[in-house]
C-alpha cells in the first residue's frame, strides 16, 4: 500500500490533493504484557504493517473521515460536537484524538482524511493505536503545534481511555510514535524515558514469528478492565502508588500481606515477575545472547496463562506446538483472549515450525492460522 495511491484515492474523495500524507504501525510486543498501566516496563517494537492517512486541513469546524478498509462513505462530524461515549464505530478513534488535541488547548478547525491500513484488527497489533497516532502526526505537522511523540502518544491514550472507553495503558501508542528501525523499545512506563535496543535477528540467524490466530479480542471488553481494576487493588492493599513499586526480591513478602485476596495475588504475582522478565530480556539482548531470551518467552507466557488468566486455547496450542517443534520460546502477545503469538526459532527452522501450527490448528478444528515474520521497523513518520 503505497502512499500515492493513499493520496490519489484522498483526491477522489475530495475533489483536491491532500496537504501530506502520513504512517504509523502497528506494534508487537516482545515481553511486559499488562504492565504498562501498572507503571511497569515494557519492550514492544513497530512492524511494517502500518495505518496511512491522506490529510488536509479545514477552517469551517468539520471533520471528514473516510477508510478505505471498512467500504462505507465519507463520514462528516462537527468539531464542536464531538464528545465521549457518542460513537461506538470505527471514526471514534480519529475523532476522539482530534478531541484530545482540542481539549488539550490546541487549536485544530477542521480535516479532511482519508485511512488506510494493513495492520490486522482484533489481532492484538495495536491497530487502533496505529489508526490513533496517525492522526495525531498528521494534525501535529499541519498544525504546527510542535508535539514531540511522547506527548502524541499521550494524548492518542486519553482518546482511546476517554473518549473510545477502553482502559489500555501508555505502550501501544507510544510504540507506534516512537520506535526504531531494527530496534525494539525499552519503554519505562511512569516517566516515559525510552532506550532504543539493538533487535536484529536476521543478523543472528534467527526469526520471530507472528502467528494470529485469527480469534478477535476487545479491549473494552469487560475481563481487560476486571484485570486491570483488581491490578489496582492490589496496589492499595499493599499502599504503593501502583504494582511497579513492589521490587521482585520483595514479592513474597507482599504476596503475603494480601492473604486471603485469592482474586489479587495472582495478579501482583504477574506483574512484579513480567517487569523482572523485561529487564532480563534487555540484559541478555545487550549483552549479545538473544537466543537466550526464548525461555524468558514461554516463562511469560504460562504467567499470563495462569496467574492473569487471559490466554485462551488457539494462543496455548501454538505455544506448546512451537516448543514441541524445537522453537526457542513462545508466548502470547497483547492484551490477551484471543489475538496473537510470537515465537523465536531459528531461521532453519520456520517452515516446519509454520506448517507444525498450521497442522495443529486444522487437527483441533480452529481457523487457519496467519503466521508472518515480524521485523523491527519505523515509528510514524510523514511519507509524502
Amino acid at each position: 500500500m503505497g502512499a500515492q495511491q493513499v493520496a490519489d484515492r484522498f483526491a477522489e474523495l475530495y475533489g483536491a490533493r491532500p496537504e501530506g500524507v502520513w504512517a504509523a504501525p502497528g506494534r508487537v510486543n516482545l515481553i511486559g504484557e499488562h504492565t504498562d498501566y501498572n507503571d511497569g516496563f515494557v519492550m514492544p517494537f513497530a512492524l511494517p504493517h502500518q495505518a496511512v492517512a491522506a490529510v488536509s486541513r479545514r477552517t469551517d469546524g468539520v471533520l471528514r473521515l473516510h477508510s478505505a478498509d471498512i467500504g462505507d462513505g465519507v463520514t462528516e462530524l462537527r468539531l464542536d460536537d464531538l464528545a465521549p461515549g457518542g460513537d461506538d464505530d470505527w471514526t471514534a478513534y480519529p475523532a476522539g484524538v482530534v478531541w484530545a488535541l482540542r481539549e488539550a488547548g490546541h487549536e485544530i478547525t477542521g480535516a479532511d482524511v482519508h485511512l488506510a491500513s494493513t495492520v490486522p484488527t482484533g489481532a492484538g497489533l495495536s491497530s487502533s493505536a496505529a489508526l490513533e497516532v496517525v492522526i495525531a502526526l498528521a494534525l501535529n505537522d499541519l498544525y504546527g503545534l510542535g508535539l514531540k511523540g511522547w506527548r502524541l502518544a499521550r494524548l492518542c491514550q486519553r482518546a482511546e481511555n476517554v473518549y473510545v472507553g477502553a482502559p489500555t495503558g501508555i505502550m501501544d501508542q507510544t510504540a507506534s510514535a516512537c520506535c526504531e528501525t531494527g530496534h525494539a523499545l525499552f519503554l519505562d512506563t511512569r516517566d516515559l524515558s525510552q532506550r532504543q535496543i539493538p533487535f536484529d535477528l536476521a543478523a543472528e540467524g534467527l526469526r520471530l514469528l507472528v502467528v494470529d490466530t485469527q480469534v478477535k479480542h476487545a479491549h473494552s471488553g469487560g475481563e481487560y478492565g476486571k484485570r486491570r481494576a483488581g491490578c489496582e487493588k492490589g496496589a492499595a492493599l499493599l499502599g504503593v502508588d501502583a504494582l511497579r513499586d513492589i521490587p521482585y526480591d520483595g514479592l513474597d513478602a507482599a504476596l503475603a500481606r494480601l492473604g486471603d485476596e485469592a482474586d489479587v495475588v495472582p495478579l501482583v504475582r504477574h506483574v512484579v515477575t513480567e517487569n523482572e522478565r523485561v529487564e532480563r530480556t534487555v540484559a541478555l539482548l545487550r549483552a549479545g545472547d538473544p537466543r537466550a531470551i526464548g525461555p524468558v518467552l514461554t516463562e511469560g507466557h504460562a504467567s499470563l496463562r495462569d496467574d492473569f488468566r487471559i490466554s485462551c486455547p488457539e494462543l496455548d496450542l501454538v505455544v506448546d506446538t512451537a516448543l514441541a517443534g524445537g522453537a526457542l520460546g513462545a508466548r502470547m502477545t497483547g492484551g490477551g483472549f484471543g489475538g496473537s503469538a510470537i515465537v523465536l526459532a531459528e531461521a532453519a527452522d520456520v517452515e516446519t515450525l509454520t506448517k507444525s501450527v498450521e497442522a495443529a490448528f486444522a487437527a483441533a478444528g480452529f481457523t487457519a492460522p496467519r503466521v508472518f515474520e515480524a521485523v523491527p521497523s519505523a515509528g510514524a513518520r510523514r511519507l509524502v
